[in-house]
């Protein structure tokens, strides 16, 4: 075996770095090349049944219109709002909502015995309009001492109908409900701070 001489690995070497350098080349401009494309569709945003209430500090009521046989506070709820932005065609047939309320003891300031939310009633008012009659505020209630309004004199001890809709798939879109709220109790009731809390559900049944 003959060893090789310096010239010829010389030109091995040169050889090498010439195929190194043909390796890193750019592609030429005219290089064939395929396009891709591709249209992402937008899902959606699902529709939603939502309950709020507008921003308040709270309700003070306010003597009006006691008589002899009872003393009698009033007041008004903050407005409460229903938004249905859900695909009436994913409702099932017979599918409703409803919002109820149902208020807490009155308990004093200073501790001690108060009295029940018997002895709150109210009046729900729909404020919107309803494109089909199919949402409507819920029926009057009385306070045990009883207002001779003829209705029913039971307070907000259990809940009570604010606002409902007979078919949740006639009718989407936003809706605003209040309630005039009455206080009734007997005349000698002790004099006093009280404070209770009306707490409102939505309820979806579909």
């Amino acid at each position: 075996m003959r060893r090789p001489t310096p010239t010829r690995l010389l030109a091995a070497s040169a050889l090498g770095v010439a195929l190194c350098a043909a390796a890193v080349q750019p592609a030429a401009a005219d290089d064939p090349g395929i396009d891709i494309d591709v249209v992402i569709e937008d899902l959606g945003t699902p529709g939603s049944l939502t309950l709020t209430v507008a921003a308040n500090d709270g309700v003070t009521l306010t003597e009006n219109g006691s008589n002899a046989s009872a003393r009698q506070f009033t007041g008004v709820t903050p407005t409460i709002t229903v938004t249905d932005t859900r695909d009436p065609a994913d409702l099932p047939a017979g599918s409703f909502w409803a919002v109820v309320g149902q208020a807490g003891a009155f308990t004093p300031a200073g501790g001690g015995a108060g009295f029940g939310a018997e002895h709150l009633g109210w009046r729900p008012r729909l404020l919107s309009d309803t494109t089909t009659g199919s949402v409507a505020a819920g029926e009057p209630v009385s306070s045990v001492v009883a207002d001779g309004s003829g209705a029913p004199a039971v307070g907000l001890l259990g809940q009570e109908l604010l606002v409902s809709t007979a078919n949740a798939a006639d009718e989407t879109g936003s809706w605003d409900v209040n309630a005039d709220l009455v206080l009734r109790t007997p005349v000698d009731v002790a004099a006093g701070q009280y404070t209770s809390t009306l707490t409102l559900s939505l309820f979806d049944q579909s």
